[in-house]
């Protein structure tokens, strides 16, 4: 199996990762994003703060994702560009996936709460009126060992 193979099973278990800009003045920006989906060799997020990360992607379309797969513990970074959907088929096509996932998530989190004995004062399950979706075509990849092992590969290995 190929790095951005691997890295691709491991973002199926997982629902954040940090999504790294820099915009004109080179000054780096790192933030959490809710993976949506995963289309071929591209991945889809949810950036509901649109901040810093929005403008940086505007002057620049170029981001690096990392993430840990925790039972293994390698590290793995994706590199890629970033097309900004804020309206259109693909847009009301991810806001439908986000409605489902996030009552997947509000329900997840009260079945755990409830084994766990936690109490939450709030489930929203509302989204947000003003978000933008992230679709990211992964370019290459890059897996770390926990020894620190570095194995480079190019979106060339993979189809989609």
């Amino acid at each position: 199996m190929s790095v951005i193979e691997k890295a691709f099973a491991v973002l199926q278990r997982i629902e954040f990762v940090a999504m790294a800009t820099s915009g004109k003045n080179g000054k780096p920006n790192s933030s959490s994003k809710l993976l949506l989906k995963i289309e071929g060799s591209t991945v889809y997020f949810i950036d509901y703060s649109i901040g810093r990360t929005a403008e940086n992607l505007q002057v620049n379309p170029e981001v690096s994702l990392s993430f840990i797969d925790i039972n293994s513990l390698l590290g793995f970074r994706l590199n890629g560009k970033v097309k900004i959907i804020g309206k259109g088929k693909t847009f009301d096509e991810c806001r439908k996936d986000l409605q489902k996932k996030e009552i997947k998530l509000s329900a997840e989190r009260i079945i755990r709460g409830i084994h766990e004995g936690k109490s939450y004062k709030e489930f929203e399950l509302a989204i947000p009126e003003r978000f933008l979706v992230y679709k990211v075509k992964v370019e290459e990849g890059c897996e770390i060992s926990p020894r620190g092992e570095i194995k480079r590969e190019d979106s060339s290995v993979i189809h989609g």
